[in-house]
């Protein structure tokens, strides 16, 4: 009896182990980190067109966030940009001679700060054209202020697969499709549905539970010969 209990041990581990891992690896994909991120709704903008771009920021700071600061390249040369409305915000954007947009900046009203903690974010949205036609993506370099003075410079660009501390928000831009440049709608970020972070961790457990099972009738089998 006890080779047989001894035999359906390293089982159970394996089984064990897989849950283990495949819930620390779920862990380490569906969580993101509080980073401030570009997104755009629908068809991504076409080169040469208009696009409406969402800046998500959240607040991983201890103190209020009172001002976000996007820093646009002049070598994009857009000329028509327009913020949306965000309430107890203001904001204002900055042109160099010719008219080219080189910044927007939010400032937080009294009362309309992101608070601090995992709980909070807030969308500034703007529509910018018309977009370079010899770029394959937009990045934003963006500061994000704090009541206290302080900042997280979000400006690092990925090289490689290595994931910058603070990554730059980026817009990838579609080729012309000949049918006119495509306008994308400002609207809130997209979201993968909750429920594909946890199919994978759903199979693991069948698979747990069905070696298991199989272990222990396995065990009982031979305890009865």
């Amino acid at each position: 009896m006890t080779g047989d209990n001894g035999a359906g041990r390293p089982m159970m581990r394996w089984c064990l182990a897989v849950l283990v891992a495949t819930a620390a690896g779920l862990a380490g994909t569906g969580v993101a980190s509080a980073h401030v991120t570009a997104h755009v709704n629908g068809e991504q903008p076409e080169k040469g067109g208009e696009g409406a771009i969402v800046l998500r920021v959240p607040n991983e700071s201890e103190q209020n966030t009172v001002r976000v600061e996007v820093t646009i390249s002049p070598d994009y040369d857009l000329t028509r940009v327009r913020t949306r409305p965000v309430p107890g915000w203001r904001a204002e954007i900055g042109r160099v001679a010719g008219g080219t947009v080189t910044t927007i900046i939010w400032t937080a009203l009294a009362g309309a700060a992101i608070p601090p903690g995992d709980e909070h974010y807030n969308d500034f949205s703007f529509t910018a054209a018309p977009l370079p036609e010899n770029v394959d993506q937009l990045v934003f370099p963006t500061k994000q202020v704090y009541a206290d003075g302080s900042l997280t410079d979000w400006s690092e660009e990925r090289t490689g697969d290595t994931e910058p501390r603070y990554p730059v928000p980026v817009v990838e831009l579609a080729e012309p499709s000949g049918a006119g440049h495509r306008h994308s709608q400002a609207g809130p970020a997209s979201r993968a549905p909750t429920w594909l972070a946890v199919v994978p961790l759903g199979a693991a457990v069948l698979i747990m539970v069905g070696f298991g099972t199989f272990a222990l009738a396995r065990n009982r089998w031979r305890k009865q010969r």
